[in-house]
C-alpha cells in the first residue's frame, strides 16, 4: 500500500470518528488530525496552495472551537447543563439509515468512477501558457484569477452572504459592545508572552503570502487567514471591543465590489490584455500588477470574513449570556419556588 492510500484510508476513519464522537476537546484534537493529513495529501497530490489553505483553516478552526468552548467549560473544567431537548425518532432512524444512505452513495461513487488514462490535455496547456495569459510564476494563482476568475467571484459572493447570515442570524443585535468577557489565556503569563511573539510574525507572514502569492505559494486566501488569525491572537492578549462588526461588514462588502469590477474590466472586457498588447515592454508588470491586487482584495475580503465569524460570537456574545443559560436560570427559580 503506498503512503497516500494509507493516508486516506487514515483519513476516512477519521471522518467516522468525528461523527460519533461527542466530547468537545476530543473532536478538536481529531480535527487537526484531520485538516494535517489532508494538507499532506494535497502536498503529496502536487497542490501546495490547496494543502496551505488547508493548513490554514485548521490553525483557525482549532483555535476558534478552543476559544468557543470557553463558554460553555471553566477553568475546572465544570461543564455548563443545558435543558435538552426530547429525543425524537429511534436509533434506526437517526443512526442506521444515515449510515446505510453514505454507504450507499460511497458505492455508488466507487461503482461510476471512471477508469483508464486520465486526460491531462487541460493541464498541460494551463502549465504552457499561464505565465504569458495571466502573469506571474505561480499556476494556481493564474488559474484561479484568470482562467477561472468566475469561480473565484462566486466563491467570494458565497463568503460574503455567509458572513451576512452569521452577524443577522445569530441570537444577540448588538453589532458592538464596549467590554464582554476575557479569554482565559490571560491568566498564564508565559502563553500571553507566547502568543505577544508571534503575532507580529503571523501578521508578517500573512502579508508575505498575499503580496509574493504571484510567484510562489500562497495567495489572498491563505493570507487573509493568516491575518484574521493575528486578530485571534490581539484578542487573547489584548482588548479587541472596540472594532464594530457592522464597519468590518460594509468593508467586506466594497472589498467584493472592487474585486468584481478589477475582474470584469480586467478579464472579461479584456483591459490588461489591451494595455498590455499596447505597451509590449510593460506586459508582465501589468499582470503582475493584476495579479496583486486581486490577491489583497482578496486578502482583505477573507480576513474580514473570518474576523467577523469569530468576533461576532467569541467577543459579542460572549458579553452576556446566552438563551438557553437564561432558560437555565429561570427554570432553576421556578425549581426552588417549588
Amino acid at each position: 500500500m503506498q503512503i497516500i492510500e494509507f493516508l486516506l484510508l487514515t483519513w476516512i476513519i477519521l471522518a467516522f470518528i468525528l461523527l460519533f464522537e461527542r466530547r468537545v476537546y476530543r473532536n478538536i484534537i481529531y480535527f487537526g488530525i484531520f485538516s494535517l493529513i489532508t494538507s499532506v495529501c494535497f502536498l503529496m497530490l502536487g497542490s501546495p496552495d490547496v494543502a496551505m489553505a488547508e493548513a490554514a483553516i485548521a490553525v483557525f478552526s482549532t483555535i476558534f472551537f478552543i476559544i468557543c468552548i470557553e463558554r460553555y467549560y471553566g477553568k475546572k473544567g465544570n461543564k455548563v447543563e443545558f435543558i435538552r431537548a426530547p429525543k425524537r425518532g429511534s436509533w434506526f432512524t437517526n443512526i442506521v439509515l444515515p449510515l446505510v444512505f453514505c454507504i450507499g452513495l460511497f458505492a455508488l461513487f466507487i461503482t461510476f468512477m471512471p477508469v483508464g488514462d486520465v486526460s491531462t490535455y487541460l493541464k498541460d496547456l494551463y502549465l504552457q501558457y499561464f505565465a504569458t495569459d495571466v502573469g506571474g510564476e505561480n499556476a494556481v494563482a493564474a488559474i484561479l484569477l484568470g482562467y477561472r476568475v468566475y469561480d473565484t467571484l462566486f466563491e467570494a459572493l458565497i463568503l460574503v452572504i455567509a458572513v451576512v447570515a452569521v452577524a443577522h442570524m445569530s441570537w444577540l443585535d448588538r453589532m458592538a459592545v464596549d467590554d464582554g468577557r476575557h479569554s482565559e489565556i490571560e491568566n498564564s503569563s508565559m502563553a500571553v508572552f507566547t502568543v505577544r511573539i508571534i503575532s507580529p510574525i503571523i501578521l508578517l507572514f500573512g502579508t508575505y503570502l498575499i503580496l509574493n502569492g504571484h510567484i510562489s505559494a500562497g495567495g489572498g486566501f491563505q493570507g487573509g487567514v493568516a491575518i484574521a488569525t493575528f486578530f485571534i491572537c490581539r484578542y487573547m492578549i489584548y482588548d479587541i471591543y472596540d472594532i464594530s462588526v457592522k464597519k468590518v461588514i460594509k468593508l467586506e462588502e466594497y472589498v467584493f465590489v472592487f474585486i468584481v469590477v478589477i475582474a470584469v474590466f480586467a478579464v472579461f472586457v479584456g483591459s490588461k490584455a489591451f494595455l498590455a498588447y499596447q505597451f509590449e515592454y510593460f506586459a508582465d508588470a501589468f499582470n503582475d500588477t493584476y495579479l496583486i491586487i486581486m490577491n489583497i482584495l482578496i486578502g482583505l475580503k477573507v480576513a474580514c470574513g473570518f474576523f467577523i465569524i469569530f468576533y461576532r460570537y467569541v467577543a459579542i456574545e460572549r458579553r452576556e449570556d446566552s438563551p438557553i443559560e437564561i432558560s437555565q436560570r429561570h427554570q432553576s427559580s421556578e425549581d426552588s419556588h417549588v
